[in-house]
């Protein structure tokens, strides 16, 4: 029986390319050098460190247009609140990874929704569709591209 997952992952090495590059144009930005700024990375979770507010939405802007380049949605990103002290402001940013119950129960019913002849099942942080039809999952597919989620899905594992 043909079938699919799927899945919203982000590729570490990506990311880790991103911040980079992001880190080297803040450095050579004229606007922000002899700031603070720098973007650190510790797994999924990314701390942007600045002088000011206006340094880290500047920054912000320059992390997601590096994310961007390298092949990753920013919808999977997810911002922290800003924290202010006297001499410096960060902001951590989140890299979503895996569905979580909420949005693969949204998955689920959506797909019920559209009455193709295709069986759900969540499985831990993904979603399997099977069908006895290749067009019927394609047609899934497809519905799953047009609904907004607030996460970027990826379709794994398609099998005839």
């Amino acid at each position: 029986m043909p079938s699919f997952d799927v899945v919203s992952e982000v590729d570490l090495h990506e990311l880790t390319n991103a911040v980079d590059q992001a880190n080297r144009e803040i450095g050579n930005r004229f606007d922000l050098k002899g700031t603070k700024a720098t973007v650190e990375q510790n797994e999924r979770v990314l701390t942007i460190i600045g002088d000011a507010e206006f340094h880290i939405a500047q920054i912000l802007d320059v992390l997601q247009g590096k994310i961007t380049k390298r092949g990753i949605d920013i919808e999977c990103l997810e911002l922290g609140e800003l924290e202010n002290t006297i001499n410096a402001s960060k902001q951590t940013v989140t890299a979503r990874h895996g569905i979580d119950k909420e949005s693969a129960r949204k998955v689920v019913k959506l797909i019920k929704e559209t009455k193709l002849k295709v069986q759900t099942q969540i499985q831990q942080e993904q979603v399997r569709i099977t069908g006895k039809k290749r067009d019927d999952l394609q047609a899934a597919m497809s519905e799953l591209k047009k609904a907004k989620f607030g996460l970027p899905f990826q379709f794994t594992n398609f099998r005839d």
